[in-house]
């Protein structure tokens, strides 16, 4: 194979330790917890104030805001106080530092990114493009959640990114959010609690239904129903479980897109948020909205999830539903074809598959697309992300996994018109991990969640081994050549 020209431009985001949130540092023993708020209580008003201004001279500038994290902290231990007496705002800011603590979001890694133009496309010079780029951040216990960066593609090919902020902020979380009644009954299904008690909770509910609403419905079925049996218990809990997974989330707009992170809310990303994909999607009516894949991980199992934003302040996260979407990799086609979404996906963790449907929350049918044809992908093959739509077909990165666990990435493209059609694939990978690249937390790999076209180049983010982050630009027209010879 000819060899494609390679340009790494000259840039690498790597940890950065300082970048931190406020979490929960709750003991699970209800005698701590309660011992602790005791000390708290032992403090007069006026040591209270003091103890608290020095919390504050320590740690208040490492943040835009502390006192948000520390009251809802507090909330989180209200109901072990003992006392109905009023407290001061003093006193409630220095319990909720308490059992508050510091996380450094990536300080083990910032990586597997995935890039998309940017919503807002206003004074780029002509030629130009600005775009977000999506990372995986993981810190201390290998938890991940996901980041943003910003930057601009000068009309020549220059890329330049935006300062990074300091600081790193939440969304907030709605506290009533909206559900789809059709997807929960589904998934509901699915999850093998499709029975009377369900539906003894569902059938009163309109289409949507909120978050109150639900809780409503749930407190009359315990409510109304005796004995409460194990299988209705189990019921009711995996309703909640569902709701809990399926959220609604929303940044300030004043917030620079570095200072956005999302970080795991529901039980089933308690361990992180894995590899979101990214992808601008364009219905046929022109509508836009940016959909992302991920993996849910609570340490045990994974789930494969949804997120949904038109302007990146406000995000829906929501289930997967459908037999065809049990493990991990999923990255949508950027556009319907013959009016079906379309999405890759690695069902056997061996093989790349693709899969139609009406609907992006439901998936079943999928069929093997590419199997390990080369020695450098023949442990396993995935996804980098979405499909690219060129004039030759569609253009997909893949990773390939050979021997020692290295992992590369190569290329294929696929028939425009049925991408069930392999016209062609690289024999050898695109990009391989070399030199420094191979060292990091998980060595020997180079990996991407997605790409774009600018002009004729495609603009590709890759991480090298699991710790940080650069780009290169490589020729489409040599790329596609490659592919079709």
């Amino acid at each position: 194979m000819t060899p494609i020209t390679l340009r790494r431009h000259p840039m690498l985001l790597t940890p950065e330790s300082a970048r931190v949130i406020v979490r929960p540092f709750i003991p699970s023993s209800t005698h701590r917890i309660t011992t602790i708020i005791g000390r708290a209580f032992s403090l007069s008003e006026e040591e209270t104030v003091q103890n608290l201004q020095s919390v504050l001279a320590e740690f208040d500038t490492r943040h835009l805001d502390i006192e948000t994290p520390l009251l809802a902290n507090y909330e989180k231990v209200v109901s072990h106080i003992f006392t109905q007496r009023p407290l001061s705002r003093a006193r409630k800011l220095l319990i909720g530092a308490l059992f508050s603590g510091e996380y450094a979001l990536e300080s083990a890694a910032l990586f597997n990114p995935s890039l998309v133009p940017h919503p807002d496309q206003s004074d780029v010079p002509a030629g130009g493009l600005r775009f977000i780029m999506s990372l995986r951040a993981t810190g201390e216990g290998h938890v991940s959640s996901i980041e943003f960066r910003t930057g601009l593609i000068a009309p020549e090919g220059d890329i330049r990114l935006d300062p990074v902020s300091r600081f790193v902020t939440a969304p907030g979380i709605l506290p009533n959010p909206s559900y789809r009644k059709t997807a929960f009954i589904v998934k509901l299904h699915e999850l093998g609690f499709d029975n009377g008690h369900t539906s003894a909770v569902m059938e009163p509910l309109g289409d949507p239904f909120t978050r109150s609403e639900l809780n409503q419905s749930l407190h009359r079925i315990r409510r109304e129903t005796r004995p409460i049996t194990q299988d209705l218990d189990n019921a009711l809990k995996c309703i909640q479980w569902l709701a809990d997974s399926n959220y609604e989330m929303s940044f300030a707009p004043e917030l620079a897109m570095s200072e956005r992170i999302i970080f795991p809310v529901s039980t089933n990303e308690s361990n992180g948020i894995e590899d979101a994909r990214f992808v601008r999607l364009v219905e046929d009516d022109g509508s836009v909205m940016y959909y992302a894949t991920y993996t849910a991980y609570n340490g045990h199992a994974i789930l494969p999830q949804l997120i949904e934003t038109q302007d990146f302040l406000h995000f829906r996260v929501l289930t997967l539903n459908g037999t065809a979407v049990q493990n991990k990799g999923m990255a949508l086609f950027p556009r319907r074809i013959d009016g079906s979404y379309m999405m890759l996906s690695r069902q056997d963790d061996e093989n790349l598959f693709i899969m139609h449907s009406d609907n992006p929350h439901f998936w079943c049918d999928s069929k093997v697309l590419l199997r390990p044809a080369e020695l450098w992908e023949s442990v396993k093959i995935g996804n980098c992300g979405s499909p690219i739509e060129t004039e030759a077909g569609w253009l997909v990165l893949t990773h390939g996994v050979g021997p020692m666990r290295k992992y590369s990435i190569g290329a294929a493209l696929l028939d425009l018109h049925d991408p069930s059609i392999v016209i062609g694939r690289l024999r050898e990978p695109l990009i391989a991990p070399e030199g420094t690249g191979r060292e990091g937390y998980v060595p020997n790999v180079v990996y991407s969640c997605g790409s774009l076209l600018h002009g004729r180049d495609l603009i590709l983010p890759f991480a090298m081994s699991d710790r940080a982050t650069t780009i290169a630009t490589i020729p489409l027209d040599e790329l596609l050549a490659a592919l079709k010879s």
